[in-house]
């Protein structure tokens, strides 16, 4: 063999080489799926986790949005993955109990092609109003609605939203027929209030904790079952006379192709990084609630959510 001929062999087995090393990597790669587009909560949730697991993991992991049909596409996309990927997605309770309730064809079943592995986080949600309306407790709002049956408009984020069924839950424990008003994210809800064209807003409570500081708005009760360290000074809902508690949560689940021990490893890795101070601060300083959750406790969690949300979403007869 010439001198030139060795060179071309040589480099071909280079070449070889890096990408076998390529597919090596890809192949150790965990890919976590975020259904939402990248700056929410979701997507921030699943970032800080990523970045902890690298190291503990000994190998790449990143984050992936796939967007689209309000989370139902990456949930159609994931679900038939056969078992040699290495893949988890970040799942919330609109993809997991929502949509499998309200759509007829939703693609996917969250129990048969999904099992859990770790909730990382929870959220509440808080009832607001604008600051010219003249109520600051929920019980001068019940008041100043049954007094102005008129004004019973709840905005929301979006219909079908977790807020959304919180409102009407709301309305319906207050006795109070409410209409829902529903916006395209809470953007345009929050514009809405401040600017007085609906008088109650309905939303997670990390959204609308920023404009109540800056004063535009009137946070008048959190779901929680204890007051939000966010913001010690509002009460909750059960403090302000309504029996009322309820919480939004971000969960990895992977599909039903993954052997079950490495569920086990991935859940056990996610709940040690959630357990971490540091992880822990980041979580807090994003104003989400952190979790750390073995499987089981996350199934369990999921169960317990079901039974509280399905019956309200069912009552409220709501079609996409």
């Amino acid at each position: 063999m010439n001198r030139r001929n060795l060179l071309l062999t040589g480099a071909a087995a280079a070449v070889g080489a890096l990408a076998g090393g390529a597919r090596a990597q890809s192949d150790n790669t965990l890919r976590l799926i975020v259904p939402y587009a990248p700056g929410g909560s979701s997507d921030r949730a699943a970032r800080i986790v990523a970045d902890k697991l690298t190291a503990r993991l000994g190998g790449p992991v990143v984050v992936e949005n796939k967007t689209g049909a309000g989370g139902r596409l990456a949930m159609q996309q994931t679900k038939g993955l056969p078992a040699s990927q290495n893949v988890l997605v970040l799942a919330n309770p609109a993809t997991m109990v929502v949509a499998p309730l309200v759509f007829k064809d939703n693609g996917y079943d969250p129990d048969k092609d999904f099992q859990p592995v770790s909730q990382v986080s929870d959220y509440e949600f808080g009832v607001a109003v604008a600051t010219a309306v003249p109520v600051k407790e929920i019980k001068h709002l019940l008041a100043w609605l049954r007094a102005n049956p008129n004004q019973a408009n709840f905005g929301v984020p979006a219909t079908g939203s977790l807020p959304h069924f919180f409102g009407l839950m709301t309305g319906e424990k207050a006795q109070i027929p409410a209409q829902v008003v529903g916006y395209r994210g809470s953007g345009p809800l929050l514009t809405d209030l401040i600017g007085g064209q609906v008088p109650v807003a309905f939303d997670t409570f990390d959204t609308l904790l920023p404009q109540h500081e800056a004063g535009k708005l009137r946070i008048l009760a959190s779901s929680g079952a204890r007051r939000s360290p966010f913001a010690p000074d509002v009460p909750t809902f059960k403090e302000s006379g309504l029996d009322l508690a309820a919480s939004g949560w971000n969960a990895f689940f992977a599909p039903a192709s993954m052997p079950a021990d490495r569920v086990a490893r991935l859940g056990s890795a996610i709940r040690e990084v959630m357990q971490e101070e540091d992880t822990r601060r980041k979580f807090l300083d994003a104003r989400m609630g952190p979790v750390a959750s073995t499987p089981a406790q996350t199934a369990a969690m999921l169960k317990a959510f079901r039974a509280q949300w399905a019956p309200v979403v069912q009552k409220s007869g709501y079609q996409p």
